[in-house]
């Protein structure tokens, strides 16, 4: 929780960097004493918000990186800068796994409280549905997966017709037929992870790989790590080009998710990273949200459907990841996303 006087240092901090308890006392021009600046200070250091550098009189202040993972950012604001006005981070962090995400929870205790609670909503429902109505809800869920996450690649079909070609098998008049065979695929791929819920339990490269082909098969895209660059449009972000580091990368990700005991961290953690680290020439963000779904399976929560998500809205919280490293957006996405699951389809 952070409160007025923590948010105004912060504020101040981030502005000015690199500075002494006592210039930010003087900087500040407010009714704080020092003594509270300090104390101030002190908590946001436990916090892991602001980072000291030296000792005694000679000790400055940073923002620290985990700061820069949650720092509340106006996304309107944001993007009112063309992309080349923006200040970004526009190559790949290579510190983030390792030492920023690997040294933080991503939920706060009255989020995971939150979510806890919905998930034991979501177990009570369930238990009150018979095995076919279960399935009937989950084919539902499953349908607006495949629609939403496939509009947001920019895919045309509409829901009616999505229902209609995956119930149906049949096609939409005047729509491309890459769009259907991208459709059949997610539902393909979710049907994979719920029957197999075991899977990515202990998520590897090859498991990512799996859900990778079975998301571009037919549809032209290699279906190996890329060996060759690739660009993200509407940023200047410029993920790795190298497939050692590219496999060196997932296999960090990997790691770092597996060592998780969380799973709506482990969910959201693959939900961002397989995006950032773009391993394959196309169909990223389309993995990372099976994978993350996957996760969730694997310990029997709630699928997440995306279906209310505003496909330019979710774009732009993950080009804030992209270009800060700031998963505020992504993680509001994903509570909400889970909170209308729940409420809808079970």
């Amino acid at each position: 929780m952070v409160t007025d006087k923590k948010n105004k240092v912060l504020e101040f901090v981030k502005a000015n960097p690199s500075l002494s308890s006592k210039e930010i006392h003087d900087g500040l021009e407010l009714t704080m004493g020092y003594a509270t600046v300090k104390r101030v200070l002190t908590q946001l250091i436990f916090d892991k918000l602001v980072l000291p550098v030296g000792k005694g009189k000679g000790r400055k202040y940073l923002i620290s990186p985990t700061y820069e993972l949650f720092y509340p950012i106006d996304i309107t604001q944001y993007f009112e800068k063309e992309i080349d006005e923006r200040k970004i981070k526009d190559r790949y962090n290579f510190s983030l796994i390792s030492d920023v995400l690997s040294s933080v929870h991503l939920f706060n205790e009255k989020e995971l409280h939150h979510l806890n609670n919905l998930q034991a909503r979501f177990k009570e429902n369930v238990s009150e549905l018979s095995e076919a109505e279960y399935a009937k809800d989950l084919e539902r869920l499953a349908i607006d997966l495949s629609w939403k996450s496939s509009q947001i690649e920019g895919n045309t079909y509409s829901l009616l017709e999505t229902e209609r070609l995956l119930k149906e098998k049949e096609t939409a008049e005047g729509k491309s037929k890459d769009d259907a065979i991208m459709l059949l695929n997610h539902k393909e791929a979710i049907d994979f992870i719920v029957d197999n819920p075991d899977y990515t339990e202990l998520l590897t490269v090859a498991c990512i790989e799996d859900i990778h082909s079975i998301l571009v098969n037919d549809l032209g895209v290699e279906q190996n790590i890329r060996k060759r660059r690739v660009g993200i449009s509407g940023t200047n972000y410029k993920p790795l080009d190298n497939e050692h580091q590219i496999k060196k990368a997932l296999k960090d990700m990997c790691e770092l998710i597996n060592n998780r005991e969380n799973v709506f961290e482990k969910a959201l953690l693959a939900l961002v990273l397989l995006s950032y680290i773009q391993a394959f020439g196309d169909g990223n963000k389309r993995t990372a949200r099976i994978i993350s779904n996957a996760m969730l399976i694997s310990k029997s929560h709630c699928l997440l459907s995306f279906r209310t998500i505003d496909s330019i809205e979710y774009k732009k919280a993950m080009l804030i990841f992209y270009e800060q490293n700031n998963i505020s957006a992504l993680k509001k996405i994903f509570m909400d996303q889970f909170e209308f699951a729940v409420k809808t389809y079970f």
